[in-house]
């Protein structure tokens, strides 16, 4: 796979953009460990294969293990998953097969179980930030295997 453009290079001010939501998540109060598989399993469902390179080094620096990992496709089929996380994850599928699903209230207040408002919001909003990053990265062809974790 060769790369289409470099966006970060050819728009600065698109990638600060980008940058800023993802400032606000990370400092929304949300678990690290939750919003990497947030973004892991938003990537898997996109067919990002740079983000899925990137989220799971990230999610494995981070502590996290590799059966919860390898399990993430199927997780409403494993017990890896706390019931908090299972919610967030449902709200991950949802929004971003967002043209596949109605997003039922019943499906709104399952994760609002779990979740407080500004919870709610912060969520969504990492939901919103990693979809974005897969279409740049879908679209524009950024090549995997090169990301290194901080």
């Amino acid at each position: 796979m060769k790369e289409r453009l470099n966006y970060a290079q050819v728009s600065p001010d698109a990638l600060k953009a980008m940058r800023e939501l993802e400032k606000y998540v990370a400092a929304s109060g949300l678990e690290r460990s939750l919003y990497e598989l947030v973004k892991t399993r938003a990537s898997q469902i996109n067919g990002c294969a740079y983000c899925l390179d990137m989220h799971t080094k990230d999610a494995r620096k981070a502590g996290e293990t590799e059966q919860r990992l390898y399990a993430l496709s199927a997780w409403k089929e494993t017990p890896f998953f706390t019931e908090r996380e299972r919610a967030a994850l449902e709200w991950t599928e949802a929004l971003t097969l967002i043209s596949e699903n109605d997003v039922p209230d019943s499906l709104y207040d399952g994760v609002h179980r779990h979740f407080d408002e500004k919870e709610m919001v912060a969520l969504t909003m990492a939901i919103v930030a990693i979809n974005g990053w897969n279409r740049l990265a879908i679209g524009f062809r950024t090549v995997p295997g090169s990301y290194k974790p901080q």
